[in-house]
């Protein structure tokens, strides 16, 4: 039997026209409509032409939440289901969304109300390295205060997130292949977003959350759950904890996962994956188009 997992890309995987393809479908339409009137902006307008805000947090974290719930969506009315879902940090609320842990509308809601925080956010930095030695990387993170591993996406790929002073004294003490600094307003996935965190917590207390239909692997913790107070407790030390995706990934073949099927724009996380569970079949669904390869 073939267990399928769907994964959720997140910040960084946007791109200009993504999801425009989906206005032909009546269903992807109306949620548009739908978020258009949560928003105050159209999602579509801002994929079709506004690269400048397309890569703002405000505009990219609703921009993609909404993208990928549509194209879940349409994966579900084709009868398609998974039996385990993730998302790379924003990637988490869609995740939820297709288990049933919240309407389209309350991830949207949370959605707009964490981006405009983290939006806000100022004074950090974040840099993607490939290729490092881990452990003086992880050595250097422990001895210099205000940085820490944001993203461990893969044994070879990471994102250092901190003050600049402490991010730019750990890169010049470790030896790496390429660095290339993100286009983010603040230190996301550190401490240094707690005051971001603490407002988003008395937002995440007035939602309820449902029990979960397939078991979800969260950033903070990539150990299967279905209990709705755990992945509400979960998702409120997100914006401050590190995304583990390398854990997440690794536990796909302990759960017996076979399939991977990342929906959304690009291939960043079937990328990763392959890397280090070469053994899983890997499909992308980022338009309309990708169905017709099932």
């Amino acid at each position: 039997m073939i267990k399928t997992a769907w994964v959720f890309p997140g910040q960084g995987s946007q791109a200009i026209g993504m999801g425009l393809d989906l206005l032909q479908q009546p269903a992807a339409k109306a949620k548009f409509v739908q978020a258009e009137e949560i928003l105050g902006w159209s999602v579509p307008e801002i994929c079709q032409k506004e690269e400048d805000k397309l890569n703002r947090t405000i505009y990219t974290q609703p921009c993609l939440y909404v993208v990928e719930s549509i194209l879940a969506d349409l994966m579900r009315e084709q009868g398609h289901q998974p039996d385990v879902v993730a998302g790379h940090s924003l990637g988490e609320y869609v995740a939820l969304y297709v288990a049933g842990v919240f309407d389209f509308e309350t991830g949207l809601r949370l959605v707009k109300r964490r981006a405009e925080l983290m939006d806000s956010a100022a004074g950090g930095k974040m840099v993607a390295i490939i290729g490092f030695e881990r452990e003086l990387l992880e050595q250097q993170i422990q001895q210099t205060p205000d940085i820490v591993l944001a993203n461990d996406n893969s044994p070879a790929q990471v994102v250092i997130s901190g003050t600049p002073t402490a991010v730019d004294a750990v890169l010049g003490k470790v030896k790496v292949k390429r660095a290339v600094q993100l286009n983010v307003s603040g230190a996301f996935h550190s401490p240094l977003m707690s005051q971001s965190q603490a407002e988003f917590e008395q937002v995440l207390e007035s939602v309820s959350f449902s029990t979960a239909l397939v078991p979800v692997l969260s950033n903070v913790e990539p150990v299967p759950s279905v209990d709705p107070q755990v992945l509400k407790q979960r998702l409120s030390r997100q914006i401050t904890g590190a995304v583990r995706w390398r854990e997440i990934t690794m536990q796909l073949p302990v759960e017996g996962v076979t399939r991977v099927v990342e929906i959304g724009p690009g291939k960043v996380l079937t990328g990763l994956i392959k890397r280090m569970c070469p053994e899983l079949v890997l499909e992308n669904i980022s338009s309309i188009a990708d169905f017709t390869n099932l």
